[in-house]
């Protein structure tokens, strides 16, 4: 036996003294702990004092007594806000030209469980309530957030039921709001400063040195010139769409970026999706007898991965380029067959190369989610109508950005816009 088992901060699963029902609960401890639910394991360790206690235990009971402690002082230091908040998500937003920036925060218990800012190109004039109803809906979709409260700097209409919107004017929920926008405005200043490390403006040199290091941290057997990267994208079982975003010498190349609709899975099914668009992807560079990247990122990990090499293992294409998959948060990188990941340094220049092209796929992809949601969903309200095409309705989103502001209109006014021709 180790020491550690020993001195009783092991229970010794690798030798079989640990029941798997036992280690199982462990481990579910921990995860309720990582996602800020601190009550059941505290309610936990003290029925386990209870019981020592009665049992005359008193070195046992003592030992959780301490664990209690502990956990208490970890939750005294990790709260930001009174647990008396609860489950609440928290919102803020920040824009500058066509672009809009929305911090996310997911509150559990009073907890910063979970912070997200993501950078949404503005369409059509779209106002930040506009863009902020999207990015709820899309944020709590991607972190499984079941709160029943939504903090923001502003009202909006939400649609889903039992989900009130708060806009608060003071009190610990006002907190929340301002360190949320204290989140957002860094992220902004961040992105100004350093250009989220883009190697854009950086001399030759320079821009193959970090290649050069990637190469070495990956173990590429050549030099990464030319990578791609891919990505999904839906959510609310509408719209799933992929996109693949191009570097090249380092530095983005827009001409090369390719977005895919899911052509042959039925429903959301984010595997038989990557599997899809890397056959069609690939398949057309060799057809057109197109160089290969010499590094392939697939962004959602292990499951995403081995769709990927499905499409790679059926047009043989094994051996012929590096594909790798991205955990989306922990940044571990996995290679096919691997059981364990790569976790390179968070300050290489590696992984900031990495998450620049993975924030670029992400930036790309839900660009063109959110064009063909609103494309879809205003056609099928009005493209529907006999003698209205795509341009007018197109006109019509332009200058009313909903369909509900468009039933509004009056008759006159809909013919001084679209033309008497279209009256009906």
């Amino acid at each position: 036996m180790c020491l550690e088992y020993h001195l009783g901060n092991c229970k010794g699963p690798c030798e079989g003294l640990q029941t798997l029902e036992d280690y199982r609960e462990g481990l579910q401890q921990v995860k309720e702990i990582l996602r800020g639910n601190l009550s059941p394991v505290l309610n936990m360790f003290k029925a386990k004092m209870q019981e020592h206690a009665m049992n005359m235990e008193f070195e046992k009971a003592e030992i959780e007594k301490k664990k209690i402690a502990s956990l208490q002082d970890y939750q005294a230091r990790s709260t930001i806000v009174s647990s008396r908040v609860g489950n609440v998500d928290v919102f803020t937003i920040l824009s500058e030209g066509n672009f809009a920036y929305v911090n996310y925060l997911r509150v559990l218990n009073g907890t910063i469980a979970d912070t997200k800012t993501v950078t949404l190109e503005k369409k059509l004039e779209e106002t930040d309530e506009e863009v902020m109803e999207y990015a709820i809906a899309y944020l709590r979709e991607a972190f499984q957030s079941l709160a029943r409260e939504i903090v923001l700097p502003f009202h909006v209409d939400f649609p889903e039921e039992n989900v009130e919107v708060i806009v608060p004017k003071g009190g610990d929920k006002k907190k929340l709001l301002d360190l949320s926008a204290k989140n957002v405005n860094y992220f902004h200043e961040e992105l100004r400063k350093k250009k989220i490390l883009m190697l854009e403006g950086k001399s030759d040199m320079e821009r193959k040195e970090v290649l050069y290091k990637l190469q070495a941290d990956l173990e590429l057997q050549e030099l990464p010139v030319h990578i791609e990267c891919f990505d999904n994208s839906n959510f609310q079982g509408s719209y799933p769409v992929s996109a693949c975003v191009v570097f090249k010498d380092g530095v983005a190349s827009k001409k090369d970026y390719r977005h895919f609709n899911i052509k042959t899975v039925e429903g959301i099914n984010d595997f038989a999706s990557m599997t899809e668009v890397v056959y069609r992807r690939y398949k057309r560079l060799l057809d057109e007898e197109q160089p290969l990247p010499q590094l392939v990122i697939i962004d959602g990990g292990k499951g995403q991965l081995g769709a990927a090499m499905e499409s790679i293992r059926k047009l043989d294409l094994i051996g012929s380029m590096t594909v790798v998959g991205l955990a989306k948060n922990e940044e571990e990188i996995f290679f096919p067959g691997d059981k364990d990941s790569i976790k390179l340094p968070y300050d290489s220049e590696s992984l900031k190369l990495i998450r620049r092209v993975r924030d670029e796929v992400h930036r790309f992809g839900i660009t063109f989610h959110r064009q063909k949601r609103s494309k879809g969903t205003f056609k099928n309200e009005l493209e529907g109508i006999k003698g209205i095409g795509e341009s007018t309705a197109t006109q019509l989103l332009q200058n009313h950005r909903s369909v509900n502001k468009v039933k509004q209109l009056s008759k006159e006014d809909l013919v001084k816009e679209v033309g008497q021709k279209k009256r009906r």
